[in-house]
């Protein structure tokens, strides 16, 4: 791997752009490699963002030695199968929310980056945003206590159509998957792993996918997150870390533009850190510092944090009803 330029492969085009548009920013990372399922579309991404090497066929990405470190971002489903092909091979990996569908391939993702010994992390581009590590460092330093609540939600409205992804039963649709993860990161962020009961209920739409789902966490200290998604539903899409001597507001959590500290008898603090970078460029630096390092893993995301908010939404889909059929 070069000690100054690492390069990256792209897996799946639909939803690629952005993160492409971010690397080509980044005077450390150059893109090599894109995949598509189809040659033409693997074309057409590679002629816009100067691609060398287009495939239709992840292994052949795979095996390209010019490639160091692969964005996982194809259809979720897939998820769990194209990350084990590439990390196969020996080949980091960056992949995509939902990091995969089930906790059991989660844990199959990771088995295969530890067999290798490579770097492997999921792509939840929040929590790498400075905002969010501000948030996270106040907590680190008990400026607002002990945590006894967290609240956060994200719902928007999508227009109904039961072939689209978001909706369809056979390609893991539903809200939960889709964007009920950055709920429950938030959640984890300020309360840690190991959630000790778990309550969900949620309204299913004719495919059998949720279209809102609410969600209750107990955590071993007694604190509780409440949090919620929705993808037929605008909802305000904040946070708030409630603590024994204060409170952290974050207004559209997510792309965490700001937050507000609140504490007991103190003028409020508000950051508005500046985000020079495109938004997915906090995520390829993370993931270039740690291969730079040689880490398997990023201290801001472990492998042990996703393959538990996966076994979570298990548990939250088990009790909703939602069922996906076999492949």
């Amino acid at each position: 791997m070069s000690e100054k330029i690492i390069r990256w492969g792209i897996v799946g085009t639909g939803y690629a752009k952005e993160f492409a548009k971010a690397l080509a920013v980044l005077p450390d990372a150059e893109l090599v490699a894109v995949t598509s399922r189809h040659q033409e579309s693997a074309d057409a991404f590679g002629k816009e963002f100067n691609v060398p090497h287009c495939y239709d066929d992840v292994a052949k990405l795979a095996r390209n030695p010019e490639v160091d470190v692969v964005y996982i971002c194809s259809s979720p489903q897939f998820h769990a199968e194209h990350a084990i092909a590439v990390l196969s091979q020996g080949k980091s990996v960056l992949v995509e929310k939902p990091f995969t569908i089930t906790a059991a391939e989660a844990r199959a993702v990771y088995a295969v980056a530890r067999e290798k010994n490579v770097f492997c992390m999921e792509a939840l581009w929040s929590r790498f945003l400075p905002a969010t590590r501000q948030v996270a460092a106040w907590l680190v330093e008990g400026q607002i206590g002990e945590v006894r609540q967290v609240i956060a939600d994200f719902g928007f409205r999508e227009a109904w159509d039961p072939t689209k992804r978001q909706f369809a039963l056979e390609r893991r649709g539903g809200c939960l998957l889709d964007v009920g993860c950055y709920s429950l990161a938030f959640a984890t962020m300020a309360l840690g792993l190991g959630p000790t009961g778990i309550s969900a209920q949620a309204t299913l739409c004719e495919t059998g996918t949720d279209e809102q789902t609410a969600m209750i966490l107990k955590y071993p200290s007694g604190a509780l997150a409440i949090l919620s998604c929705a993808n037929r539903t605008h909802t305000p899409h904040r946070a708030v870390i409630i603590g024994t001597t204060g409170n952290i507001h974050v207004e559209g959590f997510t792309w965490a533009h700001g937050a507000t500290l609140l504490r007991d008898g103190k003028e409020p603090l508000v950051i508005e850190p500046k985000i020079p970078l495109p938004s997915a460029c906090y995520q390829a630096n993370e993931t270039m510092r740690c291969l730079r390092l040689g880490l398997t893993e990023s201290p801001l995301l472990l492998a042990a944090e996703a393959i538990e908010r996966m076994e979570v939404m298990d548990e939250i889909r088990r009790q909703i009803g939602v069922c996906y059929p076999p492949r």
